[in-house]
């Protein structure tokens, strides 16, 4: 087994340029370009004890490649605390129209006039506003992965859905009117992505509305939260995901099964593979609901 290449001390736990540390006899090229480092984008290398993280590459891009850039849109929100983005995928920066600076693979750079008060500093680097930052994920996609994001970043933030639609009625931006549907069909509730899907796909078909996250209460007691339901049929929907496969949480589900059926629920469960058939997901859902009636 090949010896683990030398990483000088003070480079240990720290984000750099190459170019630098080499100009200051802290490493050689060689050492550089040795396993012991971390190469985040051209130039920009990591100690072996900094853990590769979308907002350590964030950071740095913002920091050490393009100062003066502003974080937005996914990367935006992983510096919010909401993850977005994963280690590998792009930075997405903002810079002013007229700034110029060539290419960085791994770095989506977008040209644009950002006022004051939608840019803030947050981990030492400009970003977003947490309403700029929603309003950006509102058009960063096709509509329902939009939605998707939108609900994900509401749910890790303090912002409202309706502050959100208030300030997207109020952008002049291009995109903003997408924004505003969006963020009407957003409602910050959803427990994963395929909530948010599932959801749509209900509001969309021909069954009455549903009421999302409710508690189901019996007894004087709550007995459950699901995440769709219809209360007077008293019949709840619920996604399915693949963690529920844990046999520790098997067991948790089934006694939760057991309460709710004990209430006089009766829940229909929805798979990834239900999504891909909406038809017949909808026909399933409408026959049970037709049962009580």
């Amino acid at each position: 087994m090949p010896p683990t290449p030398a990483c000088p001390p003070r480079l240990r736990a720290t984000v750099f340029r190459g170019s630098e540390a080499v100009a200051r006899g802290d490493l050689t090229r060689a050492q550089l370009r040795s396993r012991a480092f971390h190469r985040l984008f051209r130039d920009v290398h990591a100690g072996p004890d900094v853990v590769r993280t979308h907002r350590l590459r964030t950071e740095a891009a913002a920091r050490l490649l393009l100062p003066g850039a502003v974080a937005t849109g996914r990367s935006a929100a992983v510096l919010w605390g909401v993850d977005l983005a994963g280690p590998d995928d792009d930075v997405e920066l903002t810079l002013p129209p007229g700034c110029t600076s060539g290419r960085v693979q791994g770095i989506q750079v977008r040209r644009r006039s950002l006022p004051p008060t939608d840019v803030v500093v947050r981990h030492r680097v400009p970003v977003t506003s947490l309403l700029r930052t929603g309003l950006d994920l509102a058009v960063a996609a096709p509509r329902d992965e939009a939605v998707v994001l939108v609900d994900r970043f509401l749910a890790g933030v303090p912002v409202t859905a309706s502050e959100l639609l208030a300030a997207a009625a109020a952008d002049a931006a291009r995109g903003a009117r997408q924004a505003e549907v969006v963020v009407r069909l957003a409602d910050g509730l959803a427990g994963s992505p395929q909530e948010t899907l599932l959801r749509l796909l209900l509001h969309r078909s021909r069954l009455p509305r549903p009421v999302a996250q409710f508690r189901v209460v019996h007894g004087r007691r709550e007995v459950a939260r699901v995440d769709f339901a219809w209360p007077e049929q008293r019949v709840a929907v619920e996604y399915d995901g693949l963690w529920h496969g844990d046999p520790t949480q098997f067991r948790r589900d089934r006694a939760r099964l057991n309460r709710l059926t004990a209430a006089g629920w009766r829940v229909v469960f929805v798979t990834a593979a239900d999504l891909r058939d909406p038809r017949a997901l909808v026909a399933r859902i409408d026959r049970e609901l037709r049962r009580t009636m």
